[in-house]
């Protein structure tokens, strides 16, 4: 059974940091309730290095909010509006690529997740945000996912964490901020700039809970660039299906979580021996994951938490190496402007010009959006 709040073999500090942000929510007027816890090669990184700091710290300094927020002036309904009217365009993109994939047999990855998600759904696992499919599928369960992970000594060995923004990985962050620990997390989609960085210390009393939403994490965070000196001790990563068996992990197919791994690689950040897990519900463990048919930049995950067991896979899948710009489209770059940045800069650099990866097509929902835009002007 999973360990409660109260349970003396959880973490004292979480505890009472857990306590504390109750008694600002509540003027201490209650009892805190008992509660559950929630292939080709990449270029080279030595050549990669040889970017100058200067230009990618001008890089950073010239990305949107790369000034520390202000609570003060920061648009909360704005934000969430922008951030949900994208969520909603790239599901509708991603539904149209697996809707145009059924009839190809290579489209293996989203006849597998198609299942998950199905599955989800129909037995009554899945949780809001609905439907799951298309999403980091949240699920009954997920705090004590992320229990499990709280009580495991990487985690709590840890400063500084990664964790992705979505929310089965909620209760992941609260942890991560109430242990005060450094969070590391991914603005959305990485549009508007790269991650930002949380600490406890520097949020207000009875605010840790908003922090770990996205609208949170924009209001508090300070933003930061590919020049940052940073050492990542722990990456949590959401997962639709993942494989106990050799740990290899299917995401929503958006591609972002292997873009911010590889990002991480860059800047020195994370190296090989850096442990990667992920917290999902019991009936996203699947068996029929090919490890063959895995391509260069795919996450591999050396454990696995659910609500009911911890999972060390022991994988043998190599972890990327950096950034894989042959993988890249043109239009994914577009999406994309720090990745647009960082690859002019080490261009200018070194003298040489980077692959790029074949075109696809923009889902119709952005191109809409792109034609309303020249319009406006």
């Amino acid at each position: 059974m999973p360990a409660s709040r109260d349970d003396p073999k959880f973490p004292t500090q979480i505890r009472c940091s857990l306590a504390r942000e109750w008694g600002a929510c509540t003027g201490a007027s209650q009892a805190m309730p008992p509660l559950l816890f929630l292939g080709a090669p990449p270029l080279p990184l030595c050549l990669a290095g040889r970017a100058s700091r200067r230009a990618r710290l001008s890089m950073a300094s010239a990305a949107p909010g790369s000034s520390s927020s202000s609570s003060a002036s920061f648009d909360a309904a704005a934000f969430e509006a922008e951030r949900l009217r994208l969520d909603a365009a790239a599901r509708d993109g991603m539904a149209s690529t697996a809707a145009a994939a059924e009839a190809d047999p290579r489209a293996w990855k989203w006849v597998i997740r198609k299942r998950v998600w199905d599955a989800l759904e129909a037995e009554g696992i899945a949780r809001d945000p609905r439907p799951v499919h298309h999403r980091i599928p949240n699920f009954d369960g997920a705090p004590a996912a992320a229990d499990a992970l709280g009580r495991l000594d990487v985690f709590q060995n840890s400063q500084w964490v990664k964790v992705n923004p979505d929310s089965p990985q909620k209760q992941v962050r609260f942890l991560t901020l109430s242990g005060d620990k450094k969070l590391l997390t991914p603005q959305p989609r990485l549009r508007t700039g790269f991650f930002s960085v949380l600490d406890s210390q520097m949020i207000p009393i009875g605010c840790i809970p908003e922090a770990c939403t996205s609208v949170g994490a924009a209001k508090y965070g300070r933003p930061i660039g590919l020049d940052e000196r940073i050492k990542v001790d722990l990456i949590v990563i959401g997962s639709v299906a993942v494989d106990p068996s050799s740990g290899a992990r299917l995401g929503k197919g958006e591609g972002f979580a292997e873009l911010e791994y590889g990002m991480l690689r860059y800047m020195g950040a994370i190296d090989d021996s850096t442990m990667i897990v992920t917290t999902v519900h019991d009936k996203q463990l699947v068996d029929d994951i090919p490890v063959e048919k895995l391509l260069v930049h795919d996450v591999p995950v050396d454990i696995i938490c659910t609500p009911t067991q911890v999972i060390f896979t022991k994988t043998t899948i190599l972890k990327p190496q950096g950034i894989y710009w042959e993988k890249l489209s043109p239009e994914k770059l577009g999406q994309i402007r720090i990745l647009r940045e960082l690859k002019k800069h080490i261009e200018q650099e070194t003298g040489t010009v980077l692959p790029c990866g074949p075109s696809e097509k923009l889902p119709p929902t952005a191109q809409r959006t792109r034609r309303v835009r020249r319009h406006r002007r």
